[in-house]
């Protein structure tokens, strides 16, 4: 039974939006999974480790019938193909793709743990997850649209899309 997931895409290395428009188009050649809506692209400051470039931000709807785990194994194999390196926590990156939601579904494994376990404190998150799905609701947290108006101290900008 094909489950809708979100994932979040972010990048600051290698021309960031490319980074995340080559990924969109990756998600339709997963197996078992579609791409069914994407948000604008939306250019963040980093957090944690800040001295580095700004953040090219997206959410993606997908829809799949792999499991979590093996849709988080096609996701940092896409990473891989980009060029991602894991140096040290909150690096900069070529290619970051995180499963946010999936489903309903509450899980917390070694190295996945659904919802996100930061996403409703993060505006360059729920911002464009609220563009593609207004009404959707975290597990656990309620509705993303209240957890976004509680974190709003960071500054997005919506990028024009480059044709």
């Amino acid at each position: 039974m094909p489950r809708i997931a979100f994932i979040g895409l972010g990048s600051n290395l290698e021309d960031p939006r490319s980074q995340l428009q080559r990924a969109f188009a990756e998600f339709d050649g997963l197996p078992e999974t579609r791409l069914v809506a994407r948000s604008s692209l939306y250019r963040s400051a980093p957090m944690g480790y800040l001295d580095q470039p700004e953040f090219v931000n997206a959410v993606a709807k997908i829809e799949t019938t792999l499991t979590p785990q093996a849709l988080l194994q096609a996701l940092l194999q896409i990473e891989h193909q980009h060029g991602r390196e894991r140096t040290f926590r909150n690096a900069p990156r070529t290619l970051d793709l995180d499963i946010l939601l999936y489903g309903d579904a509450q899980l917390h494994e070694h190295g996945l743990t659904i919802p996100h376990p930061q996403m409703h404190l993060r505006p360059f998150v729920l911002q464009p997850l609220l563009e593609i799905a207004p009404n959707v609701l975290i597990p656990g947290i309620g509705q993303a649209g209240m957890a976004f108006e509680r974190c709003q101290d960071q500054v997005l900008e919506m990028l024009p899309d480059v044709a």
